[in-house]
């Protein structure tokens, strides 16, 4: 294998490589065993994807009650639907759009969000562009107050990373209303933090 990296490639990328098909291989073949009604492969697969899935929700209701119950729901869907699972994307990308519609789904049933728990102290910080752990939950308080089409579009996208057509398919809107859900969502944010800043100086 080490042969047929390039000369500079350090050892540690090659073990990191390794390490990254090792896991990818093993993941498959846990849920090619959970398509057989293997529970036992099925819950690796639990415990691999709980943490981000109830990240998402928790990203996506503000609610960490709410969030708790849309992951476990969203893995239960998931046992239910494994069948359906192709292998054209990674697993985890499934999973994800599995959660995002049992969030979408809930969200639609439900008249209480604008009375959701602004809470999201448990959940991995967007990428640390702000000076200090203050100014960091003023972003959190942020983005769980933005509107939420705009808010969803922004943690699939901007939190984690998955491109506007990938977005777009997962919340059912067109790839130019995400970017436009976006924009909207950067624009709030800077408008709202601008606004704590003033009310501190």
């Amino acid at each position: 294998m080490q042969a047929a990296l390039p000369a500079n490639t350090g050892t540690s990328e090659v073990v990191v490589v390794a390490l990254e098909a090792d896991t990818a291989a093993a993941e498959l073949r846990w849920v090619r065993k959970a398509q057989e009604a293997d529970s036992s492969a099925f819950e690796k697969l639990y415990r691999a994807h709980i943490g981000r899935v109830y990240g998402l929700c928790l990203r996506m209701t503000g609610n960490p009650s709410e969030a708790e119950d849309c992951a476990q729901e969203a893995f239960i869907q998931a046992w239910n639907k494994l069948d359906k699972f192709r292998g054209d994307s990674a697993f985890g990308t499934w999973l994800h759009r599995v959660a995002v519609n049992v969030v979408l789904g809930r969200m639609r049933k439900s008249k209480r969000e604008q009375d959701r728990i602004r809470a999201v102290s448990d959940v991995a910080p967007v990428r640390q562009t702000v000076a200090d752990d203050g100014e960091l939950r003023d972003l959190e308080q942020a983005i769980n107050e933005l509107p939420s089409g705009a808010r969803h579009v922004f943690v699939l996208n901007a939190v984690y990373g998955y491109s506007h057509g990938e977005t777009g398919s997962m919340l059912g809107i067109a790839e130019g209303t995400s970017k436009a859900q976006l924009s909207r969502a950067r624009r709030l944010l800077v408008q709202q933090l601008e606004s704590g800043h003033d009310e501190r100086d």
